[in-house]
């Protein structure tokens, strides 16, 4: 496909870079984990770990869903994007499950020591700064090419910034109440706890995102219709700029990853020649694919005289 081949490479650049930033950001907040012991920033290091994977599976589904159709995939490779959605939302969910097991774990058992918080928050800072350069980039890309997959990539990430910030606080409150100004006092006995009540406040975020994307990705693989406002948009051009076809019916539409498909069947005079049914079929097919970009469309045409054996 002509939209495939335009902004396939604009992915392809847009999911290394992901990769590229979440390598470093998991290695950087793992190693601040295991000297902090910090629980909110060890599931920074897992939501990052798991982000990795993610933009690795983003990046593979975008090259695998810019290759044309062959023998094996006549419709072509869309839904290996709508699949890595999928899989990146479940991966997501199960970071949360392990998160908040983590965090309950810490709570009950009053372990809440935090050494070092300076190196979290340095940590976390740079995360936050980082994650919102590149998951802007990565938002402007999937929209300029309509990629789930990317998307996908982005939402992990803006939802990463979010929670970095929190645990840059909470870290912020600990090294707080450690300072010479709190020492003695209630508060710098028990700050600590603030770390794993931020650790299942940054599952609670990372949850929201992770069934959205879920769902999203979902809709793709069974292959439910178009939003109702794209369908409606089809709808409108053939009726309002179209007044030669005396009718149309059966519209089906699906997406799988940046492709939409539409057909339908599309009613004629009986008196229209076939070569004046293939130039207007043409005409409605260019047009189709201007209004969605990455579609690709299927007519059936009808003679009038032919709807009641539809």
């Amino acid at each position: 496909m002509v939209f495939e081949s335009v902004h396939g490479g604009v992915k392809q650049r847009a999911a290394s870079v992901s990769v590229m930033s979440n390598l470093v950001l998991t290695g950087s907040k793992l190693a601040a984990a295991l000297v902090t012991g910090s629980v909110s920033v060890l599931s920074e290091a897992l939501h990052s770990g798991l982000d990795l994977v993610a933009a690795m599976m983003a990046w593979f589904a975008v090259r695998r869903s810019r290759q044309p159709p062959d023998a094996e995939h006549r419709f072509g490779h869309g839904k290996f994007e709508s699949l890595s959605g999928l899989i990146e939302g479940l991966l997501i969910i199960l970071a949360v499950v392990l998160i908040a097991n983590e965090a309950i774990r810490k709570i009950l058992a009053g372990d809440v020591k935090v050494s070092v918080p300076a190196l979290g928050i340095g940590v976390m800072g740079l995360s936050a700064v980082l994650n919102t350069f590149v998951s802007r980039m990565l938002f402007r890309v999937a929209k300029r090419t309509d990629s789930v997959a990317l998307e996908a990539d982005a939402w992990h990430l803006s939802t990463d910034v979010w929670t970095s910030v929190g645990v840059f606080a909470g870290l912020g409150v600990i090294a707080l109440s450690k300072s010479s100004l709190f020492a003695g006092t209630w508060f710098s006995r028990e700050a600590g706890h603030l770390d794993p009540i931020v650790a299942l406040l940054v599952a609670a975020v990372i949850f929201r995102a992770a069934w959205d994307i879920t769902r999203r990705s979902w809709d793709h693989l069974v292959d439910r219709s178009l939003p109702r406002e794209e369908i409606k948009r089809i709808e409108d051009l053939l009726l309002e700029h179209y007044p030669q076809v005396a009718q149309f019916h059966r519209l089906r539409t699906r997406k799988a990853g940046s492709q939409r498909q539409i057909d339908l069947h599309l009613v004629v005079p009986g008196d229209m020649s076939v070569a004046e049914a293939h130039q207007l079929c043409d005409h409605l097919e260019g047009d189709l694919r201007r209004l969605l970009p990455g579609s690709e469309v299927l007519i059936h045409v009808e003679p009038e005289a032919d709807t009641d054996r539809a």
